[in-house]
């Protein structure tokens, strides 16, 4: 029973969040007039004491008192006495631990949202230098159209500033103070949860008592919201694996990011891209986990709630560790820019921009060019070379009515260059909205 009851080894990570919403309870407490001030003193320096302890790492931390709110009320009565045992008054450990747990993902979210702007800097910072590189733009993987490496890079900067968004969004529905509703019910006592609220940093008590012990919501939202950045990052990673390969050599990165074979001397892995994209399981499994535990539970509290704690730290740590080092990748990787503009001209990734002439100059509606283009890469196929490779008589072949000019819509630069509707590739849109964002995020 004791082992499987007991929670301390791992809610002593709540010791921080369980000392100050003690320390704001005891303060309200006095404020009321249902303790002496000099008890609220006494209490306030024996946790603070306390706190000193567990800094140092000298704590007796006990499984038998199950629980870190149970293991710190126990040395604060040890330390002062009668004093100590007034602090419960007017909350329960259902209350108690639901404001621990929002105060640490509170915090978890704001180290997170730090860790996610570190990536979206590094990832403006490259665009910003790579507004004009050229690379192939993909669809199923096959060559579509060209693009520049800035303008990739910046997909990846919208992706994480929606989900910064979600985290905040979530943080704001959190910020919602459970203290002072006790067990499920309330309490006859004249506490002020309003008083303790604020100085939690919350922006208001919790309306409804029932709500408030049994809501795990906040920690569900941030899951959800750490899953969708999680396969964000996974999505990068998979490029950055593909890009780093012999048959792709888009990017290199140095050993920092790397490792080598245990037999094969030559190898350079880029395991940390592979680990970053693997553990997205672990964060998806960390939702699905609550969301199991949650699913079944009548109101209110139920020690199946005890099982809410556990994953959220282990997908906090492991996303984490990602963004940072998603963060270091970024910084680290060199593109083969040459290599990029080659591959970018392969597969007849003009093909569009030679439609969109024949549209432009011969006034075609676009499903007869688009036929029109259809032909020509067949013809360029059956040649063996690509589209600018053909010359004006065989293009003139299958339409008679085009010039010369074409041949200035068909090199890569060309085509990057003419997608400047807003959104689009050109590398005077990339530079800009590189800049954009390097502002917000400065």
């Amino acid at each position: 029973m004791r082992a499987i009851n007991a929670s301390i080894g791992f809610d002593a990570k709540l010791w921080r969040q369980d000392i100050a919403g003690s320390q704001a309870h005891a303060a309200m407490l006095a404020a009321q007039g249902i303790i002496k001030a000099e008890d609220q003193a006494a209490i306030q320096a024996g946790l603070a004491e306390i706190g000193a302890e567990i800094e140092a790492g000298v704590f007796p931390f006990s499984e038998s008192l199950e629980d870190i709110h149970t293991n710190i009320e126990a040395r604060l009565t040890e330390r002062i006495g009668e004093a100590a045992r007034r602090l419960h008054t007017a909350r329960s450990r259902n209350d108690q631990v639901a404001t621990d747990f929002r105060l640490w993902v509170r915090e978890a979210m704001d180290a997170i949202l730090a860790r996610i702007r570190e990536l979206m800097k590094a990832l403006a910072t490259r665009a910003a230098e790579h507004a004009a590189t050229v690379m192939p733009g993909f669809t199923h993987l096959q060559t579509a159209q060209p693009v520049t490496f800035g303008h990739h890079l910046l997909a990846y900067v919208e992706m994480l500033s929606r989900d910064a968004g979600r985290i905040k969004d979530a943080r704001a529905r959190l910020n919602e103070c459970p203290l002072g509703a006790a067990a499920l019910a309330g309490t006859s006592f004249p506490i002020d949860r309003f008083m303790t609220a604020a100085a939690l940093g919350f922006d208001r008590p919790a309306a409804n008592s029932l709500d408030a012990v049994s809501d795990r919501d906040f920690a569900l939202e941030f899951l959800s919201a750490l899953s969708i950045c999680a396969m964000h990052l996974s999505r990068f990673a998979e490029e950055i694996i593909i890009w780093c390969s012999p048959p792709f050599r888009l990017i290199t990165l140095s050993d920092a990011y790397t490792t080598g074979s245990s037999i094969m001397p030559q190898k350079r892995n880029p395991d940390a891209a592979e680990l970053a994209k693997a553990k997205t399981g672990r964060i998806y499994g960390a939702l699905m986990a609550l969301l199991t535990v949650m699913k079944g539970l009548p109101l209110a509290y139920a020690k199946d709630m005890q099982e809410d704690k556990e994953p959220v730290f282990d997908a906090v740590s492991s996303l984490e560790l990602c963004l940072a080092a998603m963060t270091g990748m970024v910084l680290d990787m060199r593109p083969d820019t040459a290599r990029m503009e080659a591959l970018a001209a392969s597969g007849f990734s003009t093909a569009t921009d030679l439609a969109d002439w024949l549209v432009r100059a011969l006034k075609m509606p676009f499903r007869d060019a688009h036929h029109v283009t259809g032909c020509l890469v067949r013809l360029a196929e059956s040649r063996g070379v690509d589209l600018p490779e053909l010359s004006l008589a065989e293009m003139q072949s299958v339409e008679p009515r085009i010039t010369a000019d074409v041949f200035d819509v068909l090199t890569v630069r060309a085509s990057v260059a003419s997608r400047a509707s807003y959104g689009g590739t050109a590398p005077a849109n990339v530079a800009a909205q590189a800049a954009r964002w390097l502002e917000i995020l400065a």
